[in-house]
């Protein structure tokens, strides 16, 4: 608030001064004396006003755009306050006097808020020593409305140490173009290439209305890159506005399957085998030996296992008597 009344009244002594050629005893006395006066009032309704318009509660290392339009607005409103009532109450001003006061305000009352956030994400976010703790390079698969957030969110997060490098997309339109300053450099067949080329560590399928069998065909060709994979679960995030790195999940091998994983009702099958004998083959395997667990946790009336290896099958029969 204090910064703001000095800026607001720099702004209009400056759009009078420049009027007069930089020259404050050539400053009309009339001029002067209406600015003199006039001023607290404006100062105490321009940052009541800005108050109202939330300026001084938001953060703003994360200011976007609809902030930057709704101080911007609220710096012009003032600003025609200003040269109505100034004009009504003391005298009719020069014409700079309202142009230029009203310009360096926004710039002095706005600006600073952005060149905060400027400096926390791009000099801060640098100040780390890069030969002790360099960022990991990660390639971005899809160019889309997600891959952007996470492209931004990278680049914003001071508690990553991450650095998006490139952008993969199958749109020829969006090839040789720019995402958050992240060029999209080819399709899925440019891949493997600039995983090499830029030294990429990790890669995130960022598409999450791409098709089972899409998302199969580009894993595979990311997993022969070595790279660490993670992708988004679902299109439900966008819409949700939830977007973010923390909810990539690891590639796990449902993503390889080319299919969507089978789902099996195990209570319809547990009320099945309840009361009954049941007989498992191979039952001291790894599979064999998961499937008794499963079911003598689930009231049969006998459990019988069967396999050609004594060892397995004596192991897993010791762990369930004593389960």
């Amino acid at each position: 608030m204090f910064y703001d009344a000095i800026a607001i009244a720099f702004s209009y002594f400056f759009g009078l001064w420049l009027r007069f050629d930089f020259k404050f005893t050539a400053i009309d006395l009339e001029y002067l004396q209406s600015y003199v006066r006039f001023l607290p009032a404006y100062i105490v309704v321009s940052v009541i006003f800005f108050w109202f318009m939330h300026m001084y509660r938001g953060m703003w290392r994360f200011a976007g755009f609809n902030e930057l339009l709704r101080y911007g607005a609220s710096s012009v409103i003032a600003s025609v306050v200003h040269s109505v009532f100034i004009t009504l109450i003391c005298c009719k001003m020069p014409l700079s006097y309202y142009i230029v006061g009203g310009l360096v305000q926004l710039i002095l009352v706005v600006g600073i808020r952005f060149l905060y956030r400027f400096y926390t994400q791009v000099i801060v976010k640098k100040a780390p020593d890069a030969e002790k703790n360099p960022a990991k390079k990660v390639m971005i698969i899809g160019g889309g409305a997600a891959g952007r957030t996470v492209v931004r969110e990278l680049q914003q997060s001071d508690k990553t140490n991450l650095m998006p490098c490139c952008i993969i997309d199958d749109n020829p339109n969006k090839w040789g173009r720019y995402v958050e300053g992240v060029p999209v450099v080819g399709g899925r067949d440019e891949i493997s290439k600039f995983a090499e080329k830029l030294d990429i560590e990790e890669i995130y399928f960022c598409i999450p209305t791409a098709t089972v069998q899409d998302k199969k065909d580009v894993l595979d060709i990311c997993k022969e890159t070595g790279c660490k994979l993670k992708s988004l679960p679902g299109i439900y995030q966008i819409t949700n506005d939830e977007v973010l790195v923390s909810r990539l999940k690891s590639v796990a091998v449902e993503d390889l399957l080319g299919r969507d994983p089978i789902k099996v009702d195990m209570e319809g099958i547990f009320r099945y085998i309840k009361g009954k004998t049941i007989l498992v083959t191979g039952g001291g395997g790894s599979i064999g030996s998961e499937l008794c667990r499963q079911i003598a946790g689930h009231e049969p009336e006998r459990l019988i296992i069967f396999d050609i290896y004594e060892n397995t099958t004596y192991a897993i029969e010791l762990e369930l008597r004593e389960k």
